[in-house]
């Protein structure tokens, strides 16, 4: 396995790659996250449990969508049952998808807790307990300053394991090996990945200018609330297939060695 070094000009392409699969087989790739979204939302439903399950199946369920969205750039079909490729390879394989679960999820809950140290784990019971979210909780500077710790710790959690699910099933990465390696690539392509990051921000500033136009057009809040959820979940869809092609460009394997 070769790391290969990408121009940040690349960022664009894989952005370009994503929404033009995801138009090959809206249908499918549309079906298949929406099915992803549904098994976390009944996951969800048992607190804390639930929601801590959920992370753990977040790296399974993403190199699906990534089996999805090669099925569909060599032109075939993606079938429902390839979301749940990580656990049809092989014993070795499930067990290994199984420990990256686990730490994802660790990972994860370990950034809340800290976030509890800021907020009094109002973040927190946010995310593990549904607890709900009012206008008060926003303007508290503990809970805006605790939300953006979260997100500025996430950052490296997310390089960590977003090349890992694909190395540790289609290459047999050991979990831990699969997260260094993940962590490296995305650092040495990090421009082309700033690149990647700003131009989906892109794709949803104009996305929200569009929806906004559309309310103002329509003079019906309820008609553009209505039509918003299914547009973002569609857009988050591309989003998903172009992470495939990120992983794509990011690695040289001698030929025959994906299974």
């Amino acid at each position: 396995m070769k790391l290969q070094i990408v121009p940040a000009r690349r960022g664009i392409h894989w952005v370009k790659a994503g929404v033009k699969t995801f138009f090959r087989q809206p249908l499918a790739l549309s079906g298949l996250f929406f099915m992803f979204l549904a098994l976390v939302s009944v996951i969800s439903i048992v607190p804390v449990v639930g929601n801590v399950l959920s992370l753990a199946l977040l790296p399974a369920a993403t190199l699906g969508l990534m089996a999805a969205t090669r099925e569909a750039d060599n032109g075939k079909f993606p079938m429902p049952v390839l979301l749940i490729s990580a656990f049809r390879a092989g014993r070795q394989q499930m067990r290994a998808m199984s420990v990256l679960g686990a730490l994802y999820a660790a990972g994860f809950v370990l950034i809340l807790a800290f976030s509890a140290l800021i907020d009094g784990g109002k973040c927190a019971r946010l995310y593990l307990m549904g607890a709900p979210i009012t206008s008060e909780m926003l303007q508290e500077g503990d809970f805006q300053l605790a939300i953006l710790v979260v997100s500025a710790l996430y950052l490296p959690l997310s390089l960590l394991f977003w090349h890992a699910p694909a190395l540790v099933h289609w290459h047999g990465l050991p979990p831990v090996k699969s997260l260094f390696f993940s962590l490296v690539a995305c650092l040495r392509n990090i421009r082309a990945f700033m690149v990647f990051g700003l131009a989906w921000t892109g794709m949803f500033l104009i996305f929200g200018i569009i929806m906004a136009m559309l309310g103002a057009m329509m003079g019906s809040a309820e008609a553009v609330a209505a039509m918003l959820y299914p547009a973002v979940m569609l857009v988050l869809a591309m989003f998903f297939t172009s992470i495939y092609f990120t992983f794509r460009d990011s690695f040289e394997f001698p030929t025959g060695e994906d299974a």
